[in-house]
Order: structure tokens, then sequence, then C-alpha cells
């Protein structure tokens, strides 16, 4: 069999976003392939519709259901454990892919012998096969036959991993898996995994949709993602560690993981809850502070920030109660002049 797609479902009946997502992957142009639709214990009717495709379509539609809910990376590793593709494909059950994306993937990895082919993908708020606001993933200079400078860019910046396709034989070879239980799995996984491959193209199309809508994950911020994102930062460090793979890529690892672990983490946590506490904002200092203290040194830290976002990071490592005061302040200040310039 040429490829096996996975598709991690939670709670997606309502307003046919699964099925929507289902109906793209059963109408792929690729010949010889399989769907693995894994229910994460649902609590609506995601099951139902995904034993009425299984029924519908016996030959290439196959589900699998968890009565633990394991999250997004235990139900892709539920899916890999059975999965007979060539080459595996990964899927969220609130998007949709074009016809032709996965036939288009593999035709590249057979004409350039890449083991890993990713595409870009667009931003949509409707159900739509009209293409959205394009957003490139993944740059030219980290495609082609893998070495150590393409290797340090795909450690800080591996792009995402539901556009790509990656070589069955490689994630067996490794032992490829996710994180489970938790979310923000890919912030892990996908650098961990991108070092374990030796050939990366890439087809300069938008085949894949990504959904943008109130229930999406990163629309919603809590202390539990919060919580979620710095352990697969730490997960991350000590996979790279497992691996072998840390020693050479340090100064990558280092930024990946502050921006991870740390920026991602800090300012979507002030932005996103509404009540931030000190001791969480003394946390994530605390955790950078042990494992990359001198991290506001590293050369990609200082050219990736803008100076305001280096500043409050400096003043939060400093003194997070300071942070908190000062960050407050300031977006309320912000909103109020917002709102005035909205108002007038």
């Amino acid at each position: 069999m040429k490829l096996s797609i996975i598709v991690p479902v939670y709670n997606m009946a309502a307003d046919d976003k699964l099925r929507f997502c289902l109906d793209s992957l059963i109408n792929q142009t690729i010949a010889d392939y399989e769907i693995i639709a894994v229910d994460d214990a649902s609590t609506d009717e995601s099951l139902e519709i995904l034993r009425e495709y299984e029924s519908k379509y016996p030959w290439k539609f196959k589900a699998l259901q968890s009565y633990e809910n394991v999250r997004q990376g235990g139900a892709r590793n539920k899916g890999l454990d059975i999965a007979r593709g060539t080459w595996i494909g990964f899927v969220d059950s609130d998007d949709w892919v074009a016809p032709e994306m996965y036939e288009k993937l593999i035709r590249k990895a057979e004409q350039t012998g890449a083991d890993v082919v990713g595409c870009d993908y667009c931003m949509v708020d409707t159900h739509t096969m009209n293409v959205g606001r394009l957003m490139p993933n993944n740059t030219a200079d980290q495609t082609g036959v893998l070495e150590h400078e393409r290797y340090k860019k795909l450690v800080m910046n591996p792009g995402s991993m539901v556009i790509k396709v990656y070589l069955k034989a490689v994630i067996d070879a490794y032992d490829l898996r996710f994180p489970e239980k938790s979310f923000y799995e890919d912030n892990c996984a996908s650098p961990i995994w991108m070092l374990h491959f030796t050939h990366f193209e890439k087809v300069e199309e938008p085949f894949y949709y990504y959904y943008q809508h109130d229930a999406s994950t990163v629309h919603e911020i809590s202390v539990e993602k919060c919580e979620d994102r710095l352990a697969m930062g730490k997960r991350m460090i000590e996979e790279a560690r497992r691996y072998g793979i840390y020693k050479p890529y340090r100064h990558e690892f280092e930024f990946a993981f502050s921006k991870v672990y740390y920026m991602n983490t800090l300012f979507s946590y002030m932005l996103g809850v509404k009540k931030p506490r000190l001791k969480f904002l003394k946390k994530i200092a605390d955790g950078i502070r042990q494992e990359f203290p001198e991290f506001q040194d590293n050369i990609y830290y200082q050219k990736t920030f803008d100076e305001e976002q280096k500043r409050l990071a400096a003043m939060h490592m400093q003194s997070p109660l300071k942070f908190k005061i000062y960050f407050q302040l300031l977006y309320f200040y912000r909103n109020k002049i917002r709102r005035g310039a909205a108002n007038a």
C-alpha cells in the first residue's frame, strides 16, 4: 500500500466539520491508500460518523476507537501502530486537503528520492475549496539532501507536520512517535522527526486547508495548555538528548526551547489567561533559567525577537512581579487607546 493517512478525531461531529474533512480524504486522486481515523474517546457522534464511513468505504477506511482520551499525539500513535502504507500523512479532523495533495507529494518524493515531502497551507474560516490566506511553510534553504546547515534550520523551524508525507521505513527504523495526553505535541515531535530524515523536498502549492473556528486549539488559551507547552519544550530537549542529536545543534535547540517553552508561553499566557498568576510566571522563569541560563545571548534569539519582546523578557527574568504589573498596565493602556480610536 502506498499511503496511510492518520486522522485523530475528538468531538468534531458538529457543523459537518468531520464529514468535510473525511470527504476530502475519501476523494484523493492517489491510488492505493488507506485512511485510519482514530476516535479519541469523543463524547459526541464522531465515532458513529467514522463507523458510517468505514461501512461505506471498507476497502480504504478504518475506524479505531480509543476508550481513553490520549489527545492528538496518542491517537496518531495508535494509527501508526497499524498503518500499512509506504508513506504516512497526518490530517487534523477539523481541516481538509485538496484532492491532489497526496498524489503530488508522493510523486515529488519518487522523482527526487526524498524521504519527506511538504507543501504550504492556507487559512480559511468557512468550508470551501477556494484557497484562503496563504501560509508558506518551510523555506528553500531547508530543502534538498539534508546536512548540518539544513538540519540547523529545521531544528528552529521544522514546519507543520500535517502538510508533509513521511517515509514509514524511517519512522519504523527510529521508532518515532508522539507525546501522548498533551496539547502541542508537534512542538516536541516535529524538530525531532526532521533530524531523522535525509532528504526533504517541497511542492510550492497550498494543498492543506487550516480551518480557523472558535473551538480551534489556537483560539483558546488556558493554564492547562500553557502547562502542556512547557512540558513539550522540556520533552523536546529530552528527546534530542535521547536520540543523540542534541550536542551538534545545541544553540539551535536553545533557541527552539526559548521560543516554544519561554516566549510563546509567556506572552500567550499573559494575553490569553484572564487572571495571570505570579506563581506560574516564576515557574516559567525558573524553568528556562535551569535549562538555558544564557538564552538571551543566543544569536538566533537576538535576531528573531523584536526589541520590545526582548525588553519584556529581560524584565520578566529579573522580576516576574514587576513584569506582571508593567505588562498588564501596558496592555490596558493600549486597549484603551484602541477602543478610543475605534469609537472616534
